[in-house]
């Protein structure tokens, strides 16, 4: 089994010592790293350990040997559903393309057009660059550890103005954010 360790590590920006420091009990730069390539195998627990450290799901650090990427097989057109001439792969979340923070909101209830069981990923914007987000979904935090959530319908130099998505309600104004995330793409069970 190969493990992603090195991979999310990196991501995230940290040192084999950082991940071992933030290990519950910590343990050495050392370990960490032969746990990386391999050469000490990963057991539930130090998998369980490893994950809480860098604050993913511990099944995000293994893949399998024989894992493909997915592949787009077809489109479908006014036509119908055809093949396509050669397979590529599919976008997925993690290989979307941009500057700034991937975020993820799980939407827990409908809400315009956002379904129960939705995921929406979002690219966090910084306040230089605001101005392009008018009429583009946006997650903007608010004080209190809460979030806005909406249409950007509004913006000057210190508040942008939000339409949460359900029908009816009213926008919420919000001043100063530290930053806004913009939807960039919408994942749907079905």
């Amino acid at each position: 089994m190969i493990n992603r360790i090195r991979d999310i590590r990196r991501e995230k920006g940290l040192t084999l010592a950082d991940v071992a420091a933030r290990c519950s009990p910590q343990t050495t730069a050392q370990t960490i790293g032969r746990l990386e390539t391999g050469t000490r195998q990963l057991s539930l627990t130090w998998m369980n350990r490893i994950a809480a450290a860098l604050a993913v799901d511990p099944e995000l650090l293994v893949r399998s040997e024989m894992a493909e990427t997915p592949r787009y097989v077809a489109r479908l057109t006014a036509d119908g559903a055809e093949a396509l001439s050669a397979p590529r792969d599919a976008i997925l979340p993690s290989a979307l393309a941009g500057d700034g923070d991937l975020l993820a909101l799980a939407i827990e209830a409908p809400a315009g057009q956002y379904r129960a069981g939705d995921q929406v990923w979002l690219r966090r914007v910084a306040p230089p660059d605001h101005a392009r987000l008018l009429n583009r979904d946006v997650l903007a935090p608010r004080s209190g550890g809460r979030f806005a959530f909406g249409r950007m319908i509004d913006r000057d130099e210190s508040r942008v103005a939000i339409l949460p998505p359900d029908p009816g309600q009213r926008q919420v104004v919000v001043e100063n954010p530290a930053w806004l995330a913009v939807a960039e793409m919408l994942v749907r069970a079905l």
